[in-house]
């Protein structure tokens, strides 16, 4: 109880920015824990386009349902951060969501290596 009224309280004494920025940080790591994971997942990529007009918590459940066949764990902590170069240190959302496309393309490429293909 005590933090959920400290959270308020910080969350008040935040601009509008921040407050938008804390709340797609908030739904992003929600998502991460309500992640249903199908029992076995296709293993090749699920081509979704990229919006035009998309934040950086759409890209990462965008890109996490194109490639459904990786170990979540294994790419959140790269997407975190450049979810915290985002929302933290002012990086572009634009810029942010294409280097997290890399960091999905090389665990997608990782991951086909090891599988044998």
């Amino acid at each position: 109880m005590r933090d959920s009224k400290r959270l308020l309280t910080l969350f008040r004494g935040l601009s509008e920015a921040r407050r938008q920025a804390l709340l797609d940080y908030a739904e992003f790591l929600a998502g991460k824990e309500n992640v249903e994971r199908a029992a076995e997942p296709s293993q090749e990529p699920v081509p979704i386009p990229r919006p035009e007009q998309e934040n950086v918590v759409k890209a990462i459940q965008r890109l996490m349902q194109t490639y459904p066949m990786l170990e979540r764990n294994q790419v959140f902590h790269e997407a975190s951060a450049q979810m915290t170069r985002h929302l933290l240190h002012g990086v572009a959302a634009s810029e942010a969501i294409d280097e997290l496309e890399r960091i999905f393309a090389r665990h997608y490429q990782v991951h086909q290596e090891s599988r044998g293909s």
